[in-house]
């Protein structure tokens, strides 16, 4: 039998079919990797490290915090393509994807880990790039096994569960982040903790995944090099919209990095807070975001599974989410930040709740679902990048926070139009 049948006999044999509890245990475990791993995150990018880049003493925190964003989220463009397209073809008796995850959750948690320890900029960049990419070594596998054993009527149920997931996880990350904030050490350890228990939760909580031991190995005598490069090529048949969705995650991604990346120096440069003062409002912030991105996740994706709809729930989240980013900009107070919270963490969190199960109905190849949603996850990566650069530049260049709102707005109009644009979904 071709390796191609088998492994689709594979899929289709993992496939939950018709058993209300396998759905319901994909949709816990990746809840719990959602959470903790965003947790770990924004704890660490989010209040922990910008603040120690200042108690450094460097002058233009800014940039070298935008630098650091930077690099890791390009080494973790390679990496995610990488690992999508070694886990297709991982022959293993605990199945093709999740040796990876717990390399990765291994690799993830030592590194945020190794950042309690006394360190310079220098180390501190090493430290994050490393954990991003084990990150990217979880995500790529744990995303592909939504497209390889949940059944598509229940995918945007489970795609919730990562989205609304991921923004709870931002508010208990940030949180903790800025309880510990004068305890730093402390707080490096947790979040390396919770970045270990994410992937291997995911795990032990989801349905096993079929051994891939007995799966056929490339009998078609390629090297190594040919392999690296397939894993680089992007899809390049029936994938417009593909693209499409590509384009939307870019820049709806773009547009949260450039603020929610900066909350910490937004609140003490633009609204004026000092250090403990944009700690505390941060606190405030992260319990609004949990309850909003909560609320989010429980209606948006039982609705759009239960409409068969994945774009009119994006449109109207990147309207709320516009909303919520001129916030700031019309009112330049704390006030204004916690409506951002509110406003602007329900149309993320009822993006992120689709988001997985729109990328998983327009692969162009089911068969080579591990690589090609390590390719929509350059989206991620790149959208990390530009939006933190593009933040960095503008205020490097103004001095002001005020033009990054307006920027980051257009940057969601350009979401939403091209999600419109699909045709294969409704």
């Amino acid at each position: 039998m071709p390796k191609e049948n088998i492994m689709s006999s594979a899929a289709s044999s993992a496939a939950p079919s018709s058993s209300a509890v396998n759905k319901w245990r994909f949709t816990a475990a990746f809840m719990c990797f959602a959470v903790l791993s965003g947790a770990a995150f924004y704890m660490t990018m989010s209040v922990m490290v910008p603040q120690r880049l200042r108690d450094l003493g460097i002058e233009n925190s800014t940039a070298v915090l935008g630098a650091i964003n930077s690099a890791g989220s390009i080494a973790s463009i390679f990496i995610a393509l990488f690992v999508g397209a070694l886990s297709d073809r991982t022959a293993s008796r605990w199945g093709r994807r999740t040796p990876w995850i717990f390399a990765g959750a291994f690799v993830y948690g030592i590194c945020f880990w190794s950042l309690s320890r006394p360190s310079n900029a220098v180390i501190i960049g090493i430290c994050y790039v490393l954990a991003l990419v084990g990150l990217n070594m979880v995500q790529a596998p744990i995303y592909a096994r939504l497209s390889d054993q949940v059944e598509e009527k229940s995918r945007a149920t489970v795609s919730a569960a990562i989205g609304g997931g991921g923004v709870i996880g931002q508010g208990i990350g940030t949180l903790i982040g800025s309880s510990l904030i004068e305890n730093m050490e402390l707080g490096f350890v947790c979040a390396g903790l919770c970045a270990l228990a994410a992937g291997v939760l995911s795990v032990i909580v989801a349905p096993r995944e079929p051994s891939s031991k007995d799966m056929p190995k490339d009998t078609t005598g390629k090297p190594m090099w040919k392999v690296v490069v397939e894993s680089l090529t992007p899809p390049l048949k029936d994938c417009a919209d593909f693209y499409r969705a590509f384009i939307c995650r870019t820049c709806l991604i773009v547009a949260y990095q450039m603020v929610f990346s900066y909350q910490l120096y937004i609140l003490q440069d633009h609204v004026g807070e000092t250090k403990l003062e944009a700690a505390a409002s941060i606190q405030i912030i992260s319990v609004i975001t949990m309850i909003v991105s909560m609320i989010a996740s429980l209606i948006s994706g039982p609705i759009a599974d239960a409409l068969h709809r994945r774009k009119a729930p994006i449109v109207v989240a990147c309207i709320l989410f516009a909303i919520g980013l001129a916030m700031p900009w019309i009112f330049p107070t704390q006030m204004g930040m916690f409506l951002f919270g509110g406003i602007a963490s329900f149309g993320y969190g009822m993006y992120l709740s689709v988001d997985q199960a729109l990328n998983v109905d327009v692969l162009p190849n089911k068969e080579t679902a591990g690589k090609d949603l390590g390719f929509m996850n350059i989206a991620t990566c790149a959208g990390q990048a530009i939006g933190v650069a593009i933040t960095s530049s503008i205020v490097t260049v103004t001095g002001s926070y005020v033009p990054v709102f307006p920027t980051a707005i257009a940057m969601t109009a350009i979401a939403a139009v091209s999600v419109l644009g699909i045709k294969r979904v409704r």
